[in-house]
């Protein structure tokens, strides 16, 4: 099974610089996920003529998310990954904090839904409306759930043990990255505003600076530690003028600044929309009053 997470192609001289990794285990996703997206898009651009512009603009945010994620999955930052801990970093926040966002706000539901044959479509619609996988996912999205099981994906693996198992096991690996990517697309679907009162903008805000501030600590972590959490993930610092604790040191910082920054500016861009929601709700009862 090795070759289904692990095929690759080097371009020029064969190291991680060059490679590109285009195993099934990368590929596949991307190119069903796209292609279904694109199935179901097709559909509901003919079906309606008045939503184009929102269709339009949906795709452009799903197409630099999936981008992001083969940026992420598929390019030599993959393969340079493995042996250098701030290209890893890289990876990790690329797939979290920049692909999930822009694929949850390109509301890609409705069109995976559509891609699918009519009757396959009601099956799907039935079970979702079911009482039981309604239930469930009505617990699961809340807030408070999501930012805890995004925050455990993002602490469980960064313990140096499981590390640098998930480096060494194809499976495990894999396993790392969808959990990041899942719990990623679960947090940020609870926390972007999708018509909601002024209450959900408000937990939003509160649960965005909690991740900010808890992905700050970790990165701050790595950064201060005197002593190298995952031997095996610096191979290759030397050849970019590195010592291992420096790389250790790069990743603490990426994941301490660019990464908590894009949780800080998105709980701030919410607060602003809470703050307007605010405004014209007293604006609306002063109107009442007269």
């Amino acid at each position: 099974m090795s070759w289904f997470f692990d095929a690759s192609i080097c371009l020029g001289a064969a190291s991680p610089q060059t490679t590109w990794t285009i195993g099934p285990a990368n590929i596949l996703p991307l190119v069903a996920v796209s292609s279904l997206y694109a199935r179901g898009t097709l559909r509901l651009w003919r079906k309606s003529r008045h939503s184009h512009a929102l269709r339009l603009r949906y795709m452009s945010l799903f197409a630099a998310g999936l981008l992001t994620l083969a940026a992420a999955m598929v390019t030599p930052l993959h393969a340079l990954s493995e042996r250098l801990f701030a290209a890893h970093m890289i990876e990790h926040e690329l797939m979290m904090a920049v692909a999930a966002p822009l694929i949850v706000a390109s509301a890609p539901g409705g069109a995976m839904l559509w891609s699918l044959p009519r009757t396959w479509r009601q099956a799907v619609g039935t079970l979702l409306g079911s009482k039981a996988v309604a239930g469930f996912w009505r617990w699961i999205s809340r807030p408070a759930v999501a930012t805890m099981l995004h925050g455990l994906a993002i602490w469980i693996w960064h313990v140096p043990g499981l590390f640098e198992a998930a480096l060494e096991r194809g499976i495990l690996h894999y396993a790392q990255h969808a959990s990041f990517l899942g719990t990623g697309l679960l947090f940020w679907w609870a926390m972007l505003p999708r018509g909601s009162g002024k209450q959900g903008l408000g937990i939003s805000v509160m649960h965005l600076f909690l991740t900010s501030m808890h992905t700050s600590l970790l990165g701050v972590l790595l950064l201060l530690s005197p002593r190298l959490w995952y031997p095996a993930n610096t191979g290759l610092s030397e050849q970019w003028g590195l010592t291992p604790l420096e790389d250790q040191q790069l990743a603490g910082l990426i994941m301490w600044m660019p990464a908590g920054l894009v949780y800080g500016f998105a709980a701030l861009f919410i607060a602003g929309l809470w703050i307007k929601a605010s405004g014209r709700s007293n604006h609306a009862h002063a109107l009442h009053a007269l």
